[in-house]
């Protein structure tokens, strides 16, 4: 069982970037992980995933071009890094990861706060 824990949220403004990091408790390596977020009155969506060895990434069209995430097993974390933030991009942002065998999202970290206003 590992437990996350995001980090890097804040404030900024339209057109900055920021990165966020989900640092793991232990060995990474077995799980395959993802970024969602949730914003006010909305449904909690995934925006981007990657495999377990951080060869295979997938993102949703609303994030594509502009959001990169990667991974350094070494490190046990998983990062996302945001580039020409938008007011729509506010939201809470969890990390979620599942082990190597499993299939659903059974790990998430608390989730950390990201508004983008000017």
């Amino acid at each position: 069982q590992v437990q996350l824990r995001e980090s890097g949220g804040g404030l900024v403004q339209p057109g900055s970037s920021l990165t966020l990091s989900c640092a793991a408790s232990g060995p990474f390596r077995s799980y395959a992980a993802a970024w969602f977020r949730q914003a006010p009155g909305k449904e909690r969506q995934r925006i981007t995933t990657i495999n377990f060895s951080g060869t295979n990434t997938s993102y949703a069209d609303s994030v594509k071009g502009r959001f990169t995430i990667s991974r350094d097993n070494d490190k046990n974390t998983m990062y996302l890094q945001m580039n020409n933030l938008k007011p729509a991009d506010t939201a809470v942002y969890y990390c979620a990861s599942y082990h190597r065998g499993g299939g659903n999202y059974a790990y998430w970290g608390p989730g950390t706060q990201v508004t983008i206003s000017s």
